[in-house]
């Protein structure tokens, strides 16, 4: 049996500290960012008997695990143990206490390692490294999220929870922010394209056919768009193209629409869109003043954006999120870079010189926060990080994080023989993007530098 505790300190006091552990979206901001796992269940309560169930992959099975609360004394304590998954045994206690305002939570956990005795033979051959190496990274990666988390809330402690309505809530960055806003303690509901399990906070619409009964959108003060078919999902033809440009336009407009007809109107709606906009422009630094650029993805962007323009001119507070690479260990760019970076094989693509604008997860979720509970905040926002960098110091960055070479390169031709047009636009066009409205708003970024981003992504730290 093996022992295992962990002290994390937020500038927070332990009524607020607990209560975010008691919000359902705990539990999936408190799993590493680097970890591929599904969310299956998590009961709204930490009390007795109550469960949080995910399932994440081990090698090509996916494995399930099932935690049980067995202790409840807010604020102070709570404990589970594993009921089932990969661990012999499995208890976590968890212990808070407040000094001056500032509380301390403690992590103290019990394991058995998987496969009983011969785990525990082969645990102890490694000198107790098996489990804990990674036991030691998800416990970092936990400290990190819930400080920053606990001082984003406390911006705006002083304000009104908002009820939002989040369309495009199930992709990588919907998902995070939903659970965001809900340990906030705003009542978050989500748009969703299939029949609507109402107790679950859902709501149906289908963009596809054109259908959104307007009505069930009224009571709502905030409503954000993110949704979109992956654009460097698949490789371009031209139904793909018009897949994404329809997915983006026609669904925004449908939605821009119907708000535009309520009676009540939300106090502000917030639609995604990208540093696309910009088109390929070079060493050009770009803010939110620029003009937009030519060809496919800056078309889609503007018809994207003017597709809100029925929102805007109704009078509701319209904010457009024009968003770089978000730094994702599970999906994106950088969920596809990462196989071929850690066999080596990593490297600059084309000369290496395109400019490519980043934004760590959390900035993403922290500014559309920010710029959600801020009534000032209008128009067009850059949602990057204010230090974009060229495509082959963003490679030697990535190697040096993963300790992998990252000198092999990928030459323009073969981009474009292998990924075709999607490839081109992609990987080689260059956008040196600022975030110049967001800064001057008071935003300040938790990742200005891409190392220590990367590092906080993967979990990889020195």
């Amino acid at each position: 049996m093996y022992k295992y505790e962990h002290n994390t300190v937020v500038e927070s006091n332990i009524e607020t500290t607990f209560d975010w552990f008691e919000h359902e979206g705990s539990f999936r901001r408190l799993m590493p960012p680097w970890e591929v796992a599904e969310e299956v269940r998590a009961d709204e309560t930490l009390e007795v008997g109550s469960q949080r169930i995910f399932r994440f992959p081990m090698g090509p099975m996916k494995m399930t695990w099932i935690a049980e609360h067995t202790a409840y004394d807010p604020p102070h304590h709570f404990a589970d143990k594993m009921v089932k998954g990969p661990f012999w045994r499995w208890h976590h206690d968890h212990n808070l206490t407040e000094v001056n305002g500032v509380t301390t939570v403690t992590d103290e956990v019990s394991y058995q390692v998987p496969f009983g005795p011969l785990g525990n033979l082969v645990d102890r051959i490694l000198g107790g490294a098996l489990v804990r190496s990674r036991v030691t990274r998800m416990f970092k990666a936990r400290e990190l999220r819930l400080q920053r988390d606990l001082q984003q809330h406390g911006k705006f402690a002083n304000q009104s929870r908002k009820k939002v309505l989040i369309a495009g809530s199930s992709g990588c960055i919907g998902t995070q922010l939903v659970a965001f806003l809900d340990t906030g303690g705003h009542e978050v509901w989500r748009l969703v394209r299939r029949p609507a399990k109402v107790a679950a906070q859902e709501l149906e619409w289908y963009p596809d056919k054109g259908e959104l009964d307007a009505s069930i959108l009224e009571g709502f003060d905030v409503i954000i768009h993110l949704g979109g078919i992956g654009i460097g999902d698949k490789r371009w033809n031209k139904r793909r193209k018009q897949m994404i440009r329809d997915s983006r336009v026609n669904s925004t407009k449908l939605l821009a629409d119907a708000i535009s007809t309520l009676e009540n109107k939300p106090e502000c709606m917030m639609l995604a869109s990208a540093v696309g906009w910009y088109g390929d422009r070079g060493d050009e630094q770009l803010t939110e003043d620029s003009t937009p650029g030519e060809g496919f993805l800056p078309d889609i962007c503007r018809e994207w954006e003017e597709a809100a323009s029925t929102v805007e001119e109704s009078g509701v507070r319209t904010v457009f999120l024009r968003t770089g690479i978000v730094l994702t260990a599970t999906a994106g760019a950088l969920g596809k870079m990462l196989l071929p970076f850690k066999m080596g094989a990593g490297g600059p693509i084309g000369n290496g010189k395109q400019w490519m604008s980043w934004i760590s997860l959390d900035d993403e979720i922290y500014a559309i926060n920010h710029l959600m509970m801020n009534t000032d905040s209008k128009g067009v926002y850059n949602l990057s990080a204010p230090n974009p960098i060229e495509q082959k110091k963003f490679a030697k960055t990535l190697g040096r994080v993963l300790r992998r070479p990252a000198f092999a390169p990928l030459p323009r031709f073969v981009v474009k023989i292998l990924f075709g047009e999607m490839g081109e636009k992609l990987t080689l066009e260059s956008q040196r993007v600022l975030p110049t409205r967001l800064t001057a708003e008071g935003y300040q970024f938790i990742h200005e530098d891409l190392e220590m981003g990367l590092r906080d992504t993967l979990g990889l730290w020195k």
